[in-house]
């Protein structure tokens, strides 16, 4: 089925919940490797989802209550986020779709208070979580 085809600076938005890690996330934004354009922007084509990166996002996980850091990314796409048949360049063009598989890697671990002693850190050196993309193309589809 024809899905909206993602452009350059589109949104990338995530969800908090990264498994028992509370994130606060802020929006990626894609760059598109094009050069293809649609209504004015450069397309997105497979492999530009790997270019988001967003840093320095506090977290907490469980009893880890004194926030850490880490970077959101994309970790894996949806079936329905890549054309099927539409190539350029021999690349997928990327849709908007459902919802990607996010990552989340502990830059600076969360930590959980033990007075006397020292703080305990989240061992933890990733999690996994969701995101989706918000479009500006309301035009050009493709499968």
């Amino acid at each position: 089925m024809p899905d909206f085809v993602l452009l350059h600076g589109d949104i990338v938005n995530f969800v908090p919940a990264f498994g028992p890690a509370i994130v606060v996330v802020r929006p990626g934004q894609l760059v598109a490797s094009g050069p293809a354009t649609a209504t004015g922007k450069m397309i997105c084509l497979e492999g530009d989802e790997s270019k988001v990166s967003v840093p320095g996002c506090m977290y907490m996980s469980g009893a880890f209550c004194i926030p850490g850091t880490g970077t959101l990314k994309i970790a894996s796409l949806a079936p329905n986020q890549k054309t099927m048949k539409v190539k350029h360049k021999g690349k997928l063009l990327l849709l908007k779709g459902a919802q990607f598989i996010a990552q989340f890697e502990v830059a600076s671990p969360a930590q959980q208070p033990a007075p006397p002693g020292p703080n305990v850190p989240d061992p933890m050196p990733k999690y996994i979580g969701q995101g989706s993309f918000v479009t500006t193309n309301i035009n050009v589809k493709a499968t």
